[in-house]
Protein backbone atom coordinates (compact mmCIF):
# COMPACT_ATOMS: atom_id res chain seq x y z
CA UNK A 1 0.00 0.00 0.00
CA UNK A 2 1.28 3.27 -1.30
CA UNK A 3 0.84 5.96 1.90
CA UNK A 4 1.05 9.70 1.77
CA UNK A 5 1.47 11.92 4.79
CA UNK A 6 0.49 15.60 5.53
CA UNK A 7 -0.73 18.35 7.93
CA UNK A 8 -4.01 19.21 5.37
CA UNK A 9 -5.93 17.18 2.87
CA UNK A 10 -7.92 18.66 0.49
CA UNK A 11 -10.95 16.64 -1.21
CA UNK A 12 -10.91 18.29 -5.19
CA UNK A 13 -9.51 21.13 -7.07
CA UNK A 14 -12.61 23.69 -7.96
CA UNK A 15 -12.48 27.23 -6.74
CA UNK A 16 -13.35 25.90 -3.18
CA UNK A 17 -10.68 23.32 -3.03
CA UNK A 18 -8.40 25.46 -5.07
CA UNK A 19 -8.76 28.85 -2.44
CA UNK A 20 -7.98 26.13 0.63
CA UNK A 21 -5.14 24.28 -0.50
CA UNK A 22 -3.64 28.29 -1.31
CA UNK A 23 -4.51 29.67 1.56
CA UNK A 24 -3.09 26.73 3.20
CA UNK A 25 0.26 26.80 1.97
CA UNK A 26 0.52 30.21 2.13
CA UNK A 27 0.56 29.69 5.88
CA UNK A 28 2.59 27.22 5.98
CA UNK A 29 0.82 23.87 6.21
CA UNK A 30 2.17 20.97 4.50
CA UNK A 31 -0.88 20.68 1.75
CA UNK A 32 -2.16 17.97 -0.46
CA UNK A 33 -4.85 18.65 -3.01
CA UNK A 34 -6.68 16.03 -5.00
CA UNK A 35 -8.20 15.74 -7.47
CA UNK A 36 -10.55 12.57 -9.12
CA UNK A 37 -10.41 14.28 -13.00
CA UNK A 38 -8.00 14.29 -15.34
CA UNK A 39 -8.14 17.94 -15.83
CA UNK A 40 -8.71 20.85 -13.50
CA UNK A 41 -11.99 22.68 -14.48
CA UNK A 42 -13.26 20.37 -16.78
CA UNK A 43 -15.95 19.23 -17.54
CA UNK A 44 -18.08 22.45 -17.35
CA UNK A 45 -20.14 22.61 -15.18
CA UNK A 46 -21.03 26.35 -14.32
CA UNK A 47 -22.57 29.22 -16.13
CA UNK A 48 -19.46 31.15 -15.26
CA UNK A 49 -20.44 34.44 -13.78
CA UNK A 50 -18.94 35.74 -10.62
CA UNK A 51 -18.96 39.44 -9.28
CA UNK A 52 -16.13 41.34 -9.38
CA UNK A 53 -16.11 42.59 -5.82
CA UNK A 54 -15.04 38.80 -5.26
CA UNK A 55 -11.87 38.94 -6.22
CA UNK A 56 -10.82 41.93 -3.97
CA UNK A 57 -12.04 40.27 -1.02
CA UNK A 58 -10.35 36.87 -1.62
CA UNK A 59 -7.03 38.66 -2.32
CA UNK A 60 -6.34 37.42 -6.10
CA UNK A 61 -6.13 39.51 -8.91
CA UNK A 62 -8.26 38.38 -11.79
CA UNK A 63 -5.58 37.22 -14.72
CA UNK A 64 -7.01 38.25 -18.08
CA UNK A 65 -6.85 34.72 -19.50
CA UNK A 66 -9.54 33.95 -16.62
CA UNK A 67 -12.43 36.35 -18.17
CA UNK A 68 -13.62 35.43 -21.26
CA UNK A 69 -16.14 38.74 -21.34
CA UNK A 70 -16.50 41.87 -18.66
CA UNK A 71 -20.19 42.83 -18.37
CA UNK A 72 -21.86 45.87 -18.55
CA UNK A 73 -24.64 45.28 -16.43
CA UNK A 74 -27.44 42.61 -16.65
CA UNK A 75 -31.14 42.38 -17.47
CA UNK A 76 -34.00 40.92 -15.57
CA UNK A 77 -37.30 39.75 -17.95
CA UNK A 78 -40.64 38.75 -17.13
CA UNK A 79 -42.64 36.52 -18.96
CA UNK A 80 -44.37 39.36 -20.58
CA UNK A 81 -41.37 40.83 -22.15
CA UNK A 82 -40.89 43.47 -19.37
CA UNK A 83 -37.55 44.02 -18.37
CA UNK A 84 -35.62 45.77 -15.83
CA UNK A 85 -31.54 46.65 -17.01
CA UNK A 86 -28.96 47.36 -14.48
CA UNK A 87 -25.83 48.79 -15.43
CA UNK A 88 -22.34 49.52 -13.70
CA UNK A 89 -23.36 52.75 -12.66
CA UNK A 90 -26.50 50.99 -10.26
CA UNK A 91 -24.72 47.97 -9.91
CA UNK A 92 -21.09 48.54 -9.00
CA UNK A 93 -19.37 45.54 -8.23
CA UNK A 94 -22.15 43.53 -8.46
CA UNK A 95 -22.37 43.48 -12.21
CA UNK A 96 -19.65 40.70 -13.07
CA UNK A 97 -17.18 39.06 -15.61
CA UNK A 98 -17.99 35.68 -17.39
CA UNK A 99 -15.34 33.65 -16.85
CA UNK A 100 -13.22 30.66 -18.83
CA UNK A 101 -14.06 28.95 -16.07
CA UNK A 102 -11.67 25.71 -16.91
CA UNK A 103 -8.99 28.66 -16.88
CA UNK A 104 -9.91 30.02 -14.05
CA UNK A 105 -9.66 26.76 -11.71
CA UNK A 106 -6.30 25.49 -13.04
CA UNK A 107 -5.19 28.95 -12.47
CA UNK A 108 -5.96 28.90 -8.67
CA UNK A 109 -4.62 25.74 -8.80
CA UNK A 110 -1.88 26.87 -9.96
CA UNK A 111 -1.43 30.04 -6.88
CA UNK A 112 -1.87 27.04 -4.59
CA UNK A 113 1.08 24.75 -5.92
CA UNK A 114 3.03 27.67 -6.04
CA UNK A 115 2.47 28.48 -2.57
CA UNK A 116 3.65 25.35 -1.95
CA UNK A 117 0.57 22.87 -2.24
CA UNK A 118 1.00 19.23 -3.61
CA UNK A 119 -1.24 18.31 -6.55
CA UNK A 120 -1.99 14.87 -7.42
CA UNK A 121 -4.73 14.42 -10.13
CA UNK A 122 -6.61 11.15 -11.21
CA UNK A 123 -6.62 10.94 -7.15
CA UNK A 124 -9.84 10.71 -5.29
CA UNK A 125 -11.28 9.50 -2.20
CA UNK A 126 -12.50 6.30 -1.25
CA UNK A 127 -12.91 6.70 2.74
CA UNK A 128 -11.79 7.99 5.83
CA UNK A 129 -9.11 6.07 7.55
CA UNK A 130 -9.88 5.64 10.90
CA UNK A 131 -8.03 4.74 14.52
CA UNK A 132 -10.14 4.40 17.53
CA UNK A 133 -13.01 6.17 16.33
CA UNK A 134 -10.78 9.67 15.15
CA UNK A 135 -10.41 10.48 11.74
CA UNK A 136 -6.98 10.53 10.92
CA UNK A 137 -6.56 10.22 6.90
CA UNK A 138 -8.22 9.49 3.67
CA UNK A 139 -8.52 6.13 1.51
CA UNK A 140 -8.21 7.37 -1.90
CA UNK A 141 -7.25 5.61 -5.67
CA UNK A 142 -4.49 7.50 -7.68
CA UNK A 143 -4.09 5.96 -11.23
CA UNK A 144 -5.92 3.07 -10.62
CA UNK A 145 -4.07 2.44 -7.30
CA UNK A 146 -4.86 2.21 -3.77
CA UNK A 147 -3.19 5.09 -1.71
CA UNK A 148 -3.72 6.46 2.24
CA UNK A 149 -3.18 9.44 2.36
CA UNK A 150 -2.87 10.45 6.59
CA UNK A 151 -3.14 14.09 7.91
CA UNK A 152 -4.08 15.87 10.38
CA UNK A 153 -7.48 17.46 8.66
CA UNK A 154 -9.30 16.90 5.66
CA UNK A 155 -11.12 19.44 3.98
CA UNK A 156 -13.84 18.52 1.84
CA UNK A 157 -14.41 20.03 -1.55
CA UNK A 158 -15.51 17.59 -3.53
CA UNK A 159 -18.90 19.40 -4.59
CA UNK A 160 -22.23 19.16 -4.91
CA UNK A 161 -22.21 15.18 -4.86
CA UNK A 162 -20.03 15.87 -1.72
CA UNK A 163 -19.47 12.54 0.17
CA UNK A 164 -16.85 13.75 2.40
CA UNK A 165 -19.33 15.10 4.79
CA UNK A 166 -21.69 11.94 5.00
CA UNK A 167 -18.23 10.04 5.08
CA UNK A 168 -17.15 12.20 8.36
CA UNK A 169 -20.41 12.45 10.18
CA UNK A 170 -21.63 16.15 8.63
CA UNK A 171 -25.44 16.13 7.59
CA UNK A 172 -24.99 17.29 4.00
CA UNK A 173 -28.67 15.98 2.91
CA UNK A 174 -31.03 17.98 0.78
CA UNK A 175 -34.92 18.07 0.33
CA UNK A 176 -36.63 17.86 -3.00
CA UNK A 177 -37.35 21.64 -3.09
CA UNK A 178 -33.66 22.42 -2.21
CA UNK A 179 -32.29 20.92 -5.17
CA UNK A 180 -32.60 22.67 -8.92
CA UNK A 181 -31.90 20.52 -12.08
CA UNK A 182 -29.99 22.37 -14.27
CA UNK A 183 -28.92 22.21 -18.21
CA UNK A 184 -26.92 24.32 -20.17
CA UNK A 185 -25.96 24.66 -24.31
CA UNK A 186 -23.20 26.57 -24.94
CA UNK A 187 -24.13 28.07 -28.53
CA UNK A 188 -22.47 30.17 -31.26
CA UNK A 189 -24.31 32.10 -33.41
CA UNK A 190 -26.40 33.87 -30.90
CA UNK A 191 -27.77 37.45 -31.78
CA UNK A 192 -28.55 38.46 -28.09
CA UNK A 193 -26.57 41.05 -26.70
CA UNK A 194 -22.94 40.72 -25.77
CA UNK A 195 -22.33 43.37 -22.85
CA UNK A 196 -25.56 41.94 -20.79
CA UNK A 197 -26.32 38.93 -18.75
CA UNK A 198 -29.60 38.56 -19.38
CA UNK A 199 -32.15 36.74 -16.29
CA UNK A 200 -35.55 35.12 -17.30
CA UNK A 201 -38.35 34.53 -14.76
CA UNK A 202 -41.33 33.27 -14.74
CA UNK A 203 -43.52 29.51 -14.28
CA UNK A 204 -44.01 29.12 -17.78
CA UNK A 205 -40.16 29.81 -18.41
CA UNK A 206 -38.56 28.55 -15.93
CA UNK A 207 -40.29 26.87 -12.58
CA UNK A 208 -39.21 27.62 -9.58
CA UNK A 209 -35.96 29.07 -11.09
CA UNK A 210 -34.90 31.34 -13.68
CA UNK A 211 -33.70 31.07 -17.34
CA UNK A 212 -29.79 32.56 -18.20
CA UNK A 213 -27.65 34.08 -20.82
CA UNK A 214 -24.38 34.80 -20.13
CA UNK A 215 -22.48 36.34 -22.93
CA UNK A 216 -18.94 35.32 -23.92
CA UNK A 217 -18.73 37.23 -26.67
CA UNK A 218 -18.28 36.84 -30.78
CA UNK A 219 -21.98 35.83 -30.88
CA UNK A 220 -21.22 32.88 -28.18
CA UNK A 221 -23.28 32.33 -24.96
CA UNK A 222 -24.39 29.86 -22.10
CA UNK A 223 -28.18 29.74 -22.52
CA UNK A 224 -29.39 27.56 -19.51
CA UNK A 225 -31.69 26.90 -17.18
CA UNK A 226 -32.56 25.69 -13.64
CA UNK A 227 -35.77 24.64 -12.14
CA UNK A 228 -37.28 24.30 -8.57
CA UNK A 229 -36.92 20.23 -7.73
CA UNK A 230 -40.48 20.29 -6.82
CA UNK A 231 -41.78 21.07 -10.33
CA UNK A 232 -39.07 18.72 -12.41
CA UNK A 233 -41.33 14.90 -11.74
CA UNK A 234 -43.71 13.34 -14.12
CA UNK A 235 -41.91 13.77 -17.08
CA UNK A 236 -40.97 17.40 -16.99
CA UNK A 237 -37.44 18.40 -17.07
CA UNK A 238 -35.39 21.62 -17.79
CA UNK A 239 -34.65 20.36 -21.04
CA UNK A 240 -38.06 21.37 -21.99
CA UNK A 241 -38.67 24.82 -21.33
CA UNK A 242 -34.82 25.54 -22.72
CA UNK A 243 -35.39 23.89 -26.22
CA UNK A 244 -38.91 26.05 -26.31
CA UNK A 245 -37.69 29.32 -25.02
CA UNK A 246 -34.92 28.91 -27.78
CA UNK A 247 -37.03 27.51 -30.48
CA UNK A 248 -39.34 30.70 -29.61
CA UNK A 249 -36.74 33.65 -29.04
CA UNK A 250 -35.76 34.90 -32.73
CA UNK A 251 -32.23 35.72 -31.45
CA UNK A 252 -31.34 32.12 -31.30
CA UNK A 253 -32.63 31.28 -35.22
CA UNK A 254 -29.26 30.60 -36.32
CA UNK A 255 -27.47 29.94 -33.41
CA UNK A 256 -25.92 26.20 -32.99
CA UNK A 257 -25.11 24.12 -30.00
CA UNK A 258 -21.25 23.64 -29.26
CA UNK A 259 -21.67 21.76 -25.75
CA UNK A 260 -24.31 20.26 -23.27
CA UNK A 261 -23.29 21.18 -19.64
CA UNK A 262 -26.23 19.58 -17.04
CA UNK A 263 -26.30 18.80 -13.36
CA UNK A 264 -27.56 19.97 -10.24
CA UNK A 265 -27.36 23.07 -7.77
CA UNK A 266 -28.36 23.22 -3.94
CA UNK A 267 -30.80 25.86 -3.19
CA UNK A 268 -30.79 25.36 0.29
CA UNK A 269 -30.31 28.08 3.40
CA UNK A 270 -27.07 26.28 4.57
CA UNK A 271 -26.32 23.50 6.85
CA UNK A 272 -28.12 23.93 10.22
CA UNK A 273 -25.83 21.40 11.74
CA UNK A 274 -22.93 23.01 11.00
CA UNK A 275 -19.98 22.81 8.19
CA UNK A 276 -16.82 20.94 10.52
CA UNK A 277 -16.67 18.41 12.91
CA UNK A 278 -13.47 16.61 14.09
CA UNK A 279 -10.64 16.64 12.18
CA UNK A 280 -12.54 17.80 8.71
CA UNK A 281 -14.28 20.48 7.65
CA UNK A 282 -16.44 21.29 4.51
CA UNK A 283 -16.08 24.34 1.80
CA UNK A 284 -17.76 25.36 -1.63
CA UNK A 285 -20.91 23.41 -3.04
CA UNK A 286 -20.12 20.49 -0.60
CA UNK A 287 -20.94 22.46 2.09
CA UNK A 288 -24.28 23.69 0.44
CA UNK A 289 -22.83 27.45 -0.25
CA UNK A 290 -24.93 28.45 -2.81
CA UNK A 291 -27.02 31.41 -2.77
CA UNK A 292 -30.43 30.05 -2.90
CA UNK A 293 -32.00 32.53 -5.24
CA UNK A 294 -29.12 33.01 -7.92
CA UNK A 295 -27.79 29.48 -7.97
CA UNK A 296 -24.00 31.41 -7.75
CA UNK A 297 -21.23 29.60 -5.76
CA UNK A 298 -18.37 30.42 -7.24
CA UNK A 299 -17.83 33.44 -4.52
CA UNK A 300 -18.68 31.68 -1.52
CA UNK A 301 -16.62 28.50 -2.62
CA UNK A 302 -13.24 30.95 -2.81
CA UNK A 303 -14.35 32.74 0.29
CA UNK A 304 -14.91 29.36 2.55
CA UNK A 305 -11.61 27.98 0.87
CA UNK A 306 -9.84 31.30 2.08
CA UNK A 307 -11.32 30.95 5.90
CA UNK A 308 -10.58 27.29 5.82
CA UNK A 309 -6.76 28.49 5.59
CA UNK A 310 -7.23 30.98 8.12
CA UNK A 311 -8.61 28.71 10.57
CA UNK A 312 -6.26 25.67 9.88
CA UNK A 313 -3.34 28.24 10.51
CA UNK A 314 -4.65 28.70 13.95
CA UNK A 315 -5.54 24.47 14.66
CA UNK A 316 -1.73 23.98 13.74
CA UNK A 317 -0.30 26.41 15.65
CA UNK A 318 -2.62 24.62 19.04
CA UNK A 319 -2.01 20.80 17.52
CA UNK A 320 -5.64 20.66 17.68
CA UNK A 321 -8.30 19.99 14.74
CA UNK A 322 -11.19 19.12 17.37
CA UNK A 323 -15.14 20.12 16.23
CA UNK A 324 -14.28 22.64 19.20
CA UNK A 325 -11.27 23.88 16.97
CA UNK A 326 -12.57 23.59 13.89
CA UNK A 327 -16.51 26.06 15.24
CA UNK A 328 -14.09 28.85 14.72
CA UNK A 329 -14.54 28.47 10.83
CA UNK A 330 -18.38 27.95 11.17
CA UNK A 331 -18.50 30.99 12.99
CA UNK A 332 -16.70 32.55 10.06
CA UNK A 333 -19.38 31.21 7.08
CA UNK A 334 -22.39 31.97 9.85
CA UNK A 335 -21.39 35.72 10.44
CA UNK A 336 -20.14 36.50 6.45
CA UNK A 337 -23.26 34.18 4.95
CA UNK A 338 -26.14 32.96 6.34
CA UNK A 339 -28.21 36.35 6.72
CA UNK A 340 -27.65 36.22 2.97
CA UNK A 341 -28.23 32.83 2.28
CA UNK A 342 -31.11 32.57 4.91
CA UNK A 343 -33.16 35.36 3.31
CA UNK A 344 -32.49 34.34 -0.06
CA UNK A 345 -33.54 31.27 0.48
CA UNK A 346 -37.00 32.46 1.87
CA UNK A 347 -36.78 34.79 -1.51
CA UNK A 348 -36.72 31.60 -3.77
CA UNK A 349 -39.64 29.56 -1.51
CA UNK A 350 -41.89 32.22 -2.51
CA UNK A 351 -40.96 32.74 -6.09
CA UNK A 352 -41.88 29.14 -6.55
CA UNK A 353 -45.04 30.05 -5.24
CA UNK A 354 -45.88 33.17 -7.82
CA UNK A 355 -47.56 32.70 -10.82
CA UNK A 356 -46.70 35.09 -14.33
CA UNK A 357 -49.41 37.57 -13.72
CA UNK A 358 -47.47 38.50 -9.91
CA UNK A 359 -43.59 37.97 -11.46
CA UNK A 360 -45.00 40.57 -14.29
CA UNK A 361 -45.82 43.66 -11.90
CA UNK A 362 -42.91 42.40 -10.00
CA UNK A 363 -40.74 43.05 -12.69
CA UNK A 364 -42.98 45.73 -14.01
CA UNK A 365 -42.31 47.61 -9.83
CA UNK A 366 -38.28 46.84 -10.19
CA UNK A 367 -37.80 48.68 -13.60
CA UNK A 368 -39.38 51.89 -12.03
CA UNK A 369 -38.21 52.12 -8.87
CA UNK A 370 -35.40 54.65 -7.82
CA UNK A 371 -32.72 52.49 -6.54
CA UNK A 372 -29.71 54.36 -6.16
CA UNK A 373 -27.54 50.71 -5.81
CA UNK A 374 -28.86 47.30 -6.95
CA UNK A 375 -28.27 44.38 -5.34
CA UNK A 376 -30.96 41.65 -4.01
CA UNK A 377 -31.28 43.23 -0.62
CA UNK A 378 -32.50 46.74 -2.44
CA UNK A 379 -34.71 44.75 -4.83
CA UNK A 380 -36.40 43.36 -2.22
CA UNK A 381 -37.07 46.34 -0.19
CA UNK A 382 -38.65 47.82 -3.44
CA UNK A 383 -40.86 44.58 -3.56
CA UNK A 384 -41.67 44.87 0.22
CA UNK A 385 -43.16 48.22 -0.14
CA UNK A 386 -45.80 46.80 -2.74
CA UNK A 387 -46.12 43.20 -2.07
CA UNK A 388 -45.16 43.35 1.63
CA UNK A 389 -46.96 39.73 1.93
CA UNK A 390 -44.12 38.37 0.02
CA UNK A 391 -41.52 39.12 2.29
CA UNK A 392 -42.79 38.89 5.82
CA UNK A 393 -41.61 35.70 6.73
CA UNK A 394 -38.33 37.02 6.59
CA UNK A 395 -38.48 41.33 6.80
CA UNK A 396 -36.45 41.53 9.96
CA UNK A 397 -33.29 40.22 7.34
CA UNK A 398 -33.85 42.91 4.36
Amino acid sequence: MNTLKCEVLVVGAGPAGGMAAKSCAEKGIDTILIEKKPEIGAPLRCAEGVSKKMFKEIGVEPKPEWIRADMKGAVIRSPDGTSFQLDESKAGAEVGYVLERHLFDKGISKLAAEAGAKLYLRTWMTGPIKEDGKIVGAHCMSMGEPLDIYCDCIVGADGIESQVGRWCGIDTNLKLNDIEPCIQYRMAGCECSMDFCEFILGRSVAPGGYLWIFPKGDGVANVGIGIAGTFAKDGVRPKQFLDKFIAEDPRFKHAQILEIDAGFDSTCPGLEGGYSTDNVLLVGDSARLIDPLTGGGIGHACISGMYAGEVLAECKKKGDYSAAALKAYDKKIRNRMEDGLYRDWMAKEKLCELDDETINELVKIMSTADIEHVNVQNLLIVIKEKFPELVKDFEDLI
